[in-house]
């Protein structure tokens, strides 16, 4: 198996895949951190998107079972329910909800360590090969 090496956006959230044994799954974490808060001091919304988009598009590639491909998001909407505050450490979990050879729609989640919902997101993928 080769290795695989996260994409910069993973790595400047720090953006970590905890679990991925599912296909069509992924769960992640990522602490939330200064450099990441709007003036009122949470979380600025578009950063939490890249976090929920990250998480969704490889959810969306593993759903693929072995295809060798990259997918586009078309669409995505992101509803904000909680701020994301400093220092908490979030949990965000991507499901496919059906995954075509072209087009895949995908849901995700981002939870607190409390377990409070923060975020949710949908979106579309365009599945192309590679």
């Amino acid at each position: 198996m080769a290795l695989q090496i996260p994409p910069n956006c993973d790595l400047t959230l720090g953006l970590v895949c905890v679990e991925k044994s599912t296909p069509g799954t992924t769960t992640w974490q990522l602490r939330v951190d200064e450099r990441f808060t709007n003036p009122a001091g949470v979380m600025q919304g578009g950063l939490l998107s890249a976090a929920l988009d990250s998480a969704m598009g490889a959810s969306a590639v593993s759903a693929q079972r072995g295809r060798k491909v990259f997918v586009a998001n078309t669409e995505m909407k992101v509803s904000f329910i909680r701020p994301a505050t400093v220092g908490t450490l979030l949990r965000v979990v991507a499901t496919v909800l059906k995954a075509g050879r072209v087009i895949c729609f995908v849901e995700a989640k981002a939870h607190d360590e409390g377990g409070a919902l923060l975020a949710t997101a949908s979106s579309t993928y365009l599945v192309k090969e590679r």
